[in-house]
């Protein structure tokens, strides 16, 4: 397990967090970029080593009814993960009931494209007529294409 000194030197190896002192001698970490009034990205850091990260619903990671994933047990990998894919949430809006209905093309670099498309419950990932990847949510769904390295037209 890693020890309250070692969470908090790898939180702050994220420039776009800011560290705001609570009772207890706990830790919160804000992403003030955010585009929810949710700003909160790492919540009550103890130095007991226990806290948590916001990874909102429907994602890869277990979370509480807040969203909330516990870190107690954590590796530094896990951590920093859990703490990309918290930030790519909140930096990502979600599309208005318009933009939802309509298919999304997705662009890398190189010229490659994706398109996002929802069908049903999921939010499929095609590339061409094949498909590519499914997730739970929209959230999940932007994160990936992202990580990979494409942007919305």
């Amino acid at each position: 397990m890693l020890t309250f000194e070692q969470k908090q030197q790898i939180i702050e190896t994220f420039p776009e967090l800011k560290k705001k002192s609570i009772s207890l001698k706990r830790l919160n970490y804000h992403f003030e970029d955010s585009q929810y009034d949710k700003t909160i990205v790492v919540q009550q850091l103890h130095p007991n080593g226990n806290g948590y990260v916001f990874v909102g619903d429907g994602g890869p990671y277990e979370a509480d009814e807040r969203g909330l994933a516990n870190i107690r047990e954590v590796t530094e990998d896990e951590l920093r993960e859990m703490i990309n894919y918290s930030i790519a949430l909140l930096s990502t809006k979600e599309a208005t009931d318009d933009e939802e209905a309509a298919d999304q093309v997705w662009t890398s670099k190189t010229g490659g494209e994706l398109k996002l498309v929802q069908e049903d419950d999921l939010w499929n990932i095609y590339h061409g007529l094949n498909l590519e990847d499914s997730f739970e949510s929209q959230e999940a769904a932007i994160l990936y294409l992202k990580e990979e390295g494409f942007k919305r037209n």
